[in-house]
């Protein structure tokens, strides 16, 4: 790291040990907070994240105003559940934007601001197996104890897959390792690492920087645009950076986190879609110019009994304009 980006890795990174509830309670003020929870097919899992909030963080402490869980369409039984571990549900298609739904979790995520009531968002991944109200209470103290902190993004100690195992879709592993203490997976390495270094070198102190869990102020949020799918979390960062500098983010290691695997070519058209943000944004401030649009589909191999078999994802990366622009949000704000 250059001596900048070393300066902010050593006053922007902390532990999740370093707030205490009782002194965020304090510093709370006139703020309300919302977790948001972006949901498919979670049923295994999302009624526990949500109880946890509850019962530690809004019934034994009031820190936590809402929990509010966007279910993308599930088809178990996710939205029943969480509904009845006491969050605001709403169907990702039924929330009033003016725009046509898209699947992905940044189109979630990007909903979940037309309805979520909070200043200040905390953006939680619904396959969490050991979920600790210590991810929101380390992600909202750099928010709460420093006004020039707009987005906070966890890090955090992931045990390997096993070797029957799928791989980790996001800052996992490889399989010999019984646990890793910092870096990334594989997307990470080989795609968002080598692009923030190579192109954004101010967010290489960036530990974990495809993390699903985060937390920022609805007023950096609103001003953002939002990918729909696997790009959210780059066009985030580095969106970021350039509204706001990098000081407006912080970084916090929240432990261990545990979670649902995905199988390598999940990976693949991960890191196609990472990897058009990546490009989107270089084109969009000036850095390269694009003379042709990248194809939209990913061809992938399979091995059968047969030999190999070819299938074909599409990977078209859509992009949702920032919420200030749309009228149907700024009508709700001023309604409240």
């Amino acid at each position: 790291m250059d001596p900048q980006t070393s300066t902010w890795f050593d006053s922007h990174t902390s532990h999740a040990q370093d707030w205490a509830l009782q002194a965020l309670l304090k510093s709370k003020g006139r703020h309300a907070i919302s977790v948001v929870i972006p949901a498919l097919n979670e049923a295994e899992t999302i009624g526990a994240i949500v109880t946890t909030v509850r019962e530690e963080l809004m019934a034994k402490y009031p820190l936590i105003d809402e929990v509010v869980v966007i279910d993308g369409a599930s088809s178990d039984a996710t939205a029943s559940l969480a509904a009845q571990a006491g969050a605001k549900v709403f169907a990702h298609d039924l929330i009033s934007t003016g725009f046509d739904v898209l699947p992905g979790k940044g189109e979630a995520m990007w909903r979940s601001l037309f309805v979520a009531k909070g200043d200040i968002i905390v953006f939680l991944d619904g396959d969490l197996r050991n979920f600790s109200a210590t991810y929101v209470t380390g992600l909202l103290g750099p928010l709460l104890t420093d006004p020039a902190v707009d987005l906070v993004k966890a890090f955090y100690d992931r045990p390997a897959p096993h070797r029957h195992d799928a791989i980790d879709l996001g800052a996992g592993s490889s399989n010999d390792e019984p646990l890793i203490r910092s870096g990334g997976g594989r997307v990470t390495e080989l795609v968002a690492r080598p692009l923030l270094n190579l192109h954004w070198p101010e967010l290489s102190g960036i530990i974990q920087p495809l993390s699903g869990e985060y937390a920022a102020r609805r007023s950096l949020l609103e001003q953002l645009p939002f990918p729909t799918g696997y790009g959210i979390e780059l066009g985030m960062l580095i969106d970021t950076l350039q509204l706001r500098g990098l000081n407006a983010i912080a970084q916090v290691d929240v432990g261990e986190r545990q979670h649902r695997h995905q199988d390598l070519q999940a990976l693949g058209r991960m890191a196609a879609e990472i990897w058009q943000i990546g490009m989107d944004r270089l084109d969009r401030d000036g850095h390269i110019v694009t003379v042709r649009e990248p194809h939209t589909s990913l061809t992938q191999f399979e091995s059968t009994v047969d030999g190999h078999s070819a299938f074909t994802s599409d990977i078209t990366v859509a992009q949702r304009p920032p919420a200030v622009a749309i009228s149907q949000y700024t009508d709700r704000v001023l309604l409240e």
